[in-house]
């Protein structure tokens, strides 16, 4: 994939924002929520392509796109997912919708429908979850059934229904994921073809500016030419070529909302005055409610553009390592949220203050583009497959390259990280002795304990070496940041895997001290300086306006 220049990709941020400061205030903002009304006008105006054009970013430059790569996408998705994440998820439809062209159309077919998206600016639905198959794509029930003239498939009939889909009632074209005689394909179909409708909006829980509703399809008639790649059967494996990048816009947006949640509280902080001084001075605040937060978004942010720039660099088979950031960013978005509530006190109870609209809105990020259960099911199953494939030796190898990064550059917790990997490849491995990932929550628990661990490993490894400068945080806060999630990791390998593996029955008397429980105990000291300076840094960093 390409990648725009820091200075276009800076001018679309910036034309963004301003018009979101002037056209999304917070009392815009929670108009369209009361109304529960699809905003369509900022949405055209967010695709225009004399204001902003946001659907050109994904389109090759060659069919008047910008030729944007999943660095960008992730960029753009932050700042939207900041303003307004239900208006976000309006723009990450068409993005995803239009995904399974990206990657699997043939050239004719990517010029006519993306030089078309370019020039319309069309709103584009991804209609792949049905009503009982979920997340699971491989158990989908829509069929396309062949029509045949003089021995030629001229046609396709599909029927069938697809559910919770993003700017389901409100897309001019949708690609629809259904079961042809060859397996599952992807199928292009326009809003107004007959046969084809779509239910009410969904009454939903946050996200009130996304329409979200159900696809019906009776006998829907579309050409041979609609097939996507007009071969039949490649379905899933375009679904799965695109995982790397769709979760990655989802993980930006779990990192967007959750930012604009802690700035807030940040803020709220410096202003709210309890037991003689403000809160931003008390520890029983910062390092409950705020530092750990930054910590765990400033983590997945590492981590997601170490996956973007891979991607961008044509790296393939990164789906796993998309379901890392995905679960990662989402869940610290929604916990930081959450605090925010709590860090506001009955003020972030109120809609007015925002951060309740917040929490409402990032929850789904945690459950749209495959649960927090699925990415910790694909993370655990993917790694598990490496470690027996690599004789266990797969995170050893990357403790090494850890202990050699803390070598080079002491302060910023490879060398914490690198324990925390070696601890994970002792539980792998005594989960295979044991057997012990008969047990599904063993499994998914380990999922969980992998995402830490290697979030941990990239982000003190870019901490040293590519420090982000998105938030324009000072890089000795970064790498404080870095050594207090390193030692996160490594406790939370070593207790919780110990816990779990002996929950479920493993064998090893000695298996605490193997995994180096009592090291990563020692490992916290500092730990409170550390979270000091963080809030220190991060009150200066966001200043009340």
């Amino acid at each position: 994939m390409g990648r725009l220049d820091a200075e276009m990709l800076d001018q679309i941020l910036e034309t963004l924002n301003d018009y979101a400061e002037k056209q999304l205030t917070t009392e815009k903002l929670l108009e369209i929520e009361h109304k529960d009304e699809f905003p369509e006008k900022v949405m055209k105006d967010l695709y225009d392509p004399g204001q902003i054009g946001l659907h050109l970013l994904t389109i090759p430059e060659d069919l008047g796109g910008l030729g944007g790569g999943a660095y960008d996408i992730y960029r753009v998705s932050e700042d939207m997912a900041a303003i307004d994440l239900g208006i976000a998820t309006g723009v990450l439809a068409t993005f995803l919708g239009t995904d399974p062209i990206n990657v699997g159309a043939t050239p004719e077919q990517k010029a006519e429908w993306l030089g078309e998206l370019a020039e319309k600016g069309q709103f584009y639905a991804y209609g792949a979850t049905e009503p009982q198959a979920g997340s699971d794509l491989g158990a989908l029930s829509t069929k396309a059934e062949p029509i045949e003239e003089d021995g030629k498939v001229v046609a396709y009939r599909i029927s069938g229904r697809k559910q919770w889909i993003s700017n389901g009632g409100v897309a001019d074209r949708y690609t629809i994921l259904a079961n042809a005689p060859g397996g599952p394909t992807w199928f292009l179909v326009d809003r107004d073809t007959e046969g084809f409708t779509y239910g009410k909006p969904e009454d939903k829980h946050g996200i009130r500016a996304s329409n979200t509703a159900a696809l019906f399809l009776e006998n829907v008639e579309v050409p041979a030419d609609r097939l996507i790649g007009t071969e039949e059967g490649q379905g899933l494996a375009q679904a799965q070529a695109v995982f790397g990048y769709t979760r990655l816009m989802v993980a930006a947006f779990g990192l967007g909302a959750g930012r604009d949640a802690l700035i807030r509280a940040i803020r709220y902080s410096q202003e709210r005055v309890q037991g003689g001084g403000p809160l931003s001075e008390k520890q029983g605040y910062t390092h409950k409610l705020i530092v750990p937060n930054a910590v765990r978004l400033e983590a997945a942010r590492a981590y997601i553009e170490w996956v973007a720039e891979r991607l961008d660099g044509d790296e393939e088979g990164l789906a796993t390592e998309g379901a890392v950031a995905k679960y990662l960013a989402t869940e610290a978005g929604n916990k930081t949220a959450e605090d925010a509530i709590q860090a506001l006190g009955g003020y972030g109870y109120t809609k007015e203050y925002m951060v309740e609209k917040i929490k409402r809105d990032v929850r789904i990020t945690t459950i749209y583009e495959g649960t927090s259960e699925i990415m910790e099911w694909t993370i655990a199953r993917d790694r598990w497959q490496l470690h027996l494939k690599s004789r266990g030796q797969y995170y050893q190898e990357w403790a090494a390259r850890a202990d050699a990064r803390h070598a080079e550059s002491p302060n910023t917790g490879s060398g914490l990280a690198a324990a925390a990997l070696r601890a994970l490849a002792v539980l792998l491995e005594r989960a295979r002795l044991d057997r012990l990932t008969r047990n599904q929550h063993v499994l998914f628990r380990l999922g969980e304990l992998i995402a830490c661990a290697e979030t941990a490993a990239v982000f003190s490894e870019r901490a040293a070496t590519a420090p982000s400068k998105v938030l324009g945080l000072e890089p000795a806060t970064l790498e404080a940041m870095a050594r207090v999630h390193a030692r996160e990791a490594f406790l939370k390998v070593t207790v919780d895997g110990a816990r779990w593996a002996t929950g479920a029955g493993q064998t090893d008397p000695a298996l605490g001290a193997t995994l180096g429980v009592e090291a990563a105990l020692a490992a916290q000291g500092g730990l409170v300086e550390d979270m000091d300076r963080i809030a220190g840094d991060l009150v200066k960093a966001f200043p009340v306006k």
